[in-house]
């Protein structure tokens, strides 16, 4: 089997490719990516060295000649596309990039996919397309509800979701979706709450928190992703979409408490700040049909997940700018 990993350099995608050149190792992979201020080109670079079966094409998915030639010259047999602009504190203040790449960019995606075979296409996304919850609410979304964003970004990335289901039901390309909540570990960008925290915290800076920090997120540890996303590439039903996440969620202070618990850091270096506009207050999604179709539930405790996510970053705190 021949994958495309779009964004393939980016946070989730250098870890999917590390994790799938040890699950599958027969299988050919080509990184495509246009190498933003998030990407990770150094381990990118690494494991193309390591790996034969692994190799690196710069380029943009916005790009339709870049892209249309690209899947003229190889031949794949399936597209995972993790290329898109994620931070919503960004995506407030030029939501434009985020419309061009993770709603044009998906579809000159798909455009390729059809015009070259009806190639597999599988949509990674986010929890975030489904607004938020009340901090009462017992609820979590499924698969099912109705899609209510709160932010150009996750605006951007329900549009590219609902694109990339037309193209099933209109042309029948064999496409999923993917929902996550919020992922952490190696090789995040510090823009994100987990690695800005701990490289505040190692550094004895103040510790931003939005609001009150009561938000409530649920945290998985990209490695479990990662195993997710395999299996909906190989056993997930054409038209579907699957909802990916611990089902355990806690407050955004507890989360930064947790960090500097971890550091030996003192908690008075919290500070908080205004709230972000439009911040969501509850993220929770229902996994139960992945967990019943693909038999996939998350392994990693947060706690062991922190632990190592904290361990990495501190490894390379004041050895490269993490």
């Amino acid at each position: 089997m021949k994958l495309l990993i779009c964004g393939g350099a980016g946070f989730i995608g250098v870890n999917f490719i590390e994790y799938m050149l040890g699950a599958h190792p027969g299988y050919n992979y080509l990184c495509y990516d246009k190498l933003t201020y998030a990407a990770n080109p150094a381990r990118i670079r690494e494991l193309c060295e390591r790996h034969t079966n692994l190799r690196f094409v710069k380029g943009d998915i916005c790009d339709r000649e870049g892209v249309y030639s690209l899947f003229e010259k190889e031949s794949f047999d399936a597209v995972i596309n993790f290329a898109a602009e994620s931070h919503v504190d960004r995506s407030i203040e030029v939501p434009d990039i985020f419309i061009t790449t993770n709603v044009t960019g998906t579809g000159i995606l798909l455009d390729a996919c059809l015009r070259y075979g009806g190639v597999r296409f599988h949509q990674i996304s986010t929890d975030e397309v489904f607004g938020d919850l009340p901090f009462e609410s017992e609820y979590a979304f499924t698969e099912k509800d109705r899609l209510n964003p709160s932010s150009p970004y996750s605006a951007s990335k329900a549009s590219a979701d609902l694109l990339a289901l037309s193209y099933h039901r209109t042309y029948g390309l064999p496409v999923t979706v993917s929902r996550s909540s919020n992922n952490y570990g190696p090789y995040q960008h510090s823009e994100k709450l987990i690695p800005l925290m701990i490289k505040k915290a190692l550094k004895g800076e103040n510790l931003p928190v939005y609001g009150d920090g009561r938000n409530l997120r649920d945290w998985l540890y990209v490695g479990d992703h990662c195993k997710a996303v395999d299996l909906i590439l190989h056993k997930g039903r054409a038209g579907e979409i699957y909802n990916v996440a611990t089902e355990k969620e806690q407050s955004n202070l507890e989360t930064v408490k947790a960090v500097l618990s971890l550091l030996g850091r003192d908690e008075s270096l919290i500070s908080f700040i205004k709230d972000r506009p439009g911040h969501d207050l509850r993220y929770a999604v229902d996994c139960s049909k992945i967990k019943n179709e693909l038999g996939w539930s998350a392994v990693t405790d947060f706690s062991n997940g922190l632990a190592l996510t904290v361990q990495w970053y501190s490894n390379r705190f004041n050895k490269e700018d993490i």
